[in-house]
């Protein structure tokens, strides 16, 4: 544990923060002062470039809240509350500075926050991810972290990867089906055309007129009906190939892990 603590102003007064870390992958943080309890910092993704770990997360209570339930005596409280709290906070370096992803801070009594107390929370959680981020071992706990959760996506990618193409084949046959409804429409508003030419007819100028249910309307809406399809189906055909670039670049990072350690232990 380090002995000198991380010192917070807070709008409940000053909190400090003494840090261990928690085998290769993760830190704890022990609260005193104005708040009690632990947060958790771990490694993990960035939230949209899944194969790059390049973000911490930072979990009120003893646990990563997106492995397992944080013990309840863990979680923070201020000083003279019984309340506990639960939420977290994403941070990665983004193209302009530290970027930060915070979910919903909650009491575990279902009561809503004060503002002194929700402010209070807010502050110290982000304190606590900025000091995880300067830390000397923070490469280490990424690079554990993505051995940790490279399995599980994977896993996911594949699973992704069968949902995506039956997908994109549902999206094809409904494009299909619309595209033929669209030439049949189409070609009965010719023949249409024709009858009402040969023999005016009050019917038939329904069927052309562009109203509700008229073969005009019919033709229209299939043909963009198909082209929703379409674009539909394109949309999940990039998906599908972002997640199979992401698995082969996680794949690779494993195997030049791998070598790694073991021309390090020759």
């Amino acid at each position: 544990m380090d002995l000198t603590p991380l010192a917070i102003a807070t709008p409940s007064g000053s909190v400090h923060a003494f840090s261990e870390p928690k085998g290769d992958d993760a830190v704890i943080y022990t609260l005193g002062g104005a708040l009690r309890g632990t947060i958790h910092v771990t490694g993990t993704h960035h939230p949209e470039h899944w194969d790059q770990f390049t973000a911490l997360r930072a979990t009120f209570g003893a646990a990563d809240a997106m492995a397992a339930l944080p013990p309840a005596e863990s979680l923070p409280r201020l000083r003279n509350s019984t309340a506990r709290h639960t939420g977290n906070l994403l941070m990665w370096n983004g193209p302009t500075g530290p970027q930060r992803e915070q979910s919903a801070i909650q009491s575990t009594s279902g009561r809503p926050l004060s503002a002194t107390t929700a402010e209070t929370l807010r502050t110290v959680l982000h304190a606590i991810a900025e000091d995880a981020a300067r830390r000397p071992d923070r490469a280490r706990i990424l690079n554990v972290s993505r051995v940790r959760e490279t399995p599980a996506l994977l896993r996911f990618f594949a699973s992704s990867r069968d949902n995506s193409l039956a997908d994109i084949a549902r999206y094809e046959r409904r494009a299909a089906h619309d595209r033929r409804q669209a030439r049949i429409a189409t070609a009965a508003w010719w023949t249409a055309v024709r009858w009402l030419t040969a023999k005016p007819n009050p019917v038939l100028a329904l069927l052309l007129a562009d109203s509700p249910r008229s073969l005009a309307r019919d033709s229209y809406a299939c043909t963009q009906g198909a082209a929703a399809y379409d674009d539909a189906a394109a949309q999940e055909r990039r998906r599908m190939q972002r997640f199979q670039a992401e698995a082969a670049s996680l794949r690779a990072q494993l195997r030049r892990g791998r070598r790694t350690t073991t021309s390090s232990t020759r």
